[in-house]
């Protein structure tokens, strides 16, 4: 029992942040139809941005000024490089996000060097929360996740319950009635891409102090970024954040199993042994296996559902 509830809790603590990070690609996708290759390196600009912050005025001011700075850079791109190539289609919109991804990172070592940053907790958030089993529950993931599902509340109701949202809708699909209606729609492109790098990056300040902060961090959790997108549905936000759970869970019930393979197949009811086919591989521990099973998951969406789990845009 001990063991369900931390892996639950710490899944689901892993899924939402996924949910933060992937939720900005996703309204990206969604509004304007570009993959942005970048948007990991965003999530790095915003850890490292709300680092040097936390270091100067504190780590609450941080979570609020590190995803304005990168939204307002991610708006700078959009608008001077990425608006330029949109006329000529999807490659080149992914060449040039993807030659991004590897000038932000080159930018992050000469800035900030090569070395982990020691970015801690605040010591307000510092404490464990409670006690499941004996086992203590840290404070800061809780306000992880309390932050993933504000920035869900928020998302929702300013999509569906505003002025700007039906605006954004609307660019969406008739861009040509806005634009006759008086509406900037090149702006508002820019203020969606904007957006989304600084939902990234609040995802990078609170996930920092919680995940080690370096310049690879971007390389790391970016393929699995895409494989929640792909998983949930391009460009829908309700399937990112189950998917994005769905791997949290994974995750974390699998780095946290001791047992190996043929101990699950035996507890499907396979009869397995050492004489079986494919032994050694078997004898692998799930625990092993974690860094695959997004993939893995990946293949069998692909296969079953190719438009994703609530997905209806074909890309």
């Amino acid at each position: 029992m001990e063991f369900f509830t931390i892996s639950l809790l710490n899944g689901l603590s892993y899924g939402l942040l996924l949910f933060m990070l992937s939720s900005g690609l996703t309204l990206i996708f969604s509004m304007m139809g570009v993959l942005n290759f970048a948007h990991a390196s965003f999530y790095m600009l915003g850890a490292y941005f709300g680092f040097t912050l936390s270091q100067w005025i504190g780590f609450a001011p941080a979570l609020l000024l590190a995803p304005l700075a990168v939204g307002l850079l991610g708006a700078a791109f959009e608008r001077t490089c990425l608006r330029r190539v949109h006329q000529f289609g999807h490659v080149p919109e992914l060449l040039i996000t993807f030659g991004l991804s590897y000038l932000v990172i080159e930018v992050v070592q000469l800035v900030w060097g090569r070395l982990a940053l020691d970015y801690r907790r605040p010591a307000y958030l510092d404490f464990p929360l409670f006690h499941v089993f004996g086992t203590q529950f840290p404070a800061y993931r809780t306000f992880m996740m309390l932050v993933a599902l504000a920035m869900l509340g928020a998302l929702y109701l300013l999509i569906t319950r505003t002025r700007i949202g039906l605006v954004i809708q609307a660019a969406l699909t008739h861009p040509e009635a806005v634009e006759a209606l008086g509406h900037n729609v090149p702006l508002v492109f820019t203020s969606v891409f904007g957006g989304g790098c600084a939902l990234a990056a609040l995802a990078g300040v609170v996930g920092g102090p919680q995940f080690v902060t370096e310049p690879s961090m971007a390389i790391t959790l970016g393929p699995i970024i895409f494989v929640v997108v792909v998983v949930g549905g391009m460009g829908s936000l309700p399937g990112a954040f189950i998917a994005s759970i769905l791997i949290g869970l994974m995750d974390a019930f699998a780095v946290g199993s001791d047992g190996s393979v043929a101990d699950l197949a035996r507890w499907l009811g396979g009869d397995v042994g050492p004489g079986t086919f494919g032994w050694t591989l078997l004898k692998v521990k799930i625990s092993q296996t974690a860094a695959i099973l997004p993939y893995l998951l990946l293949v069998l969406v692909l296969i079953f559902r190719p438009k994703g789990l609530l997905g209806t845009r074909e890309g």
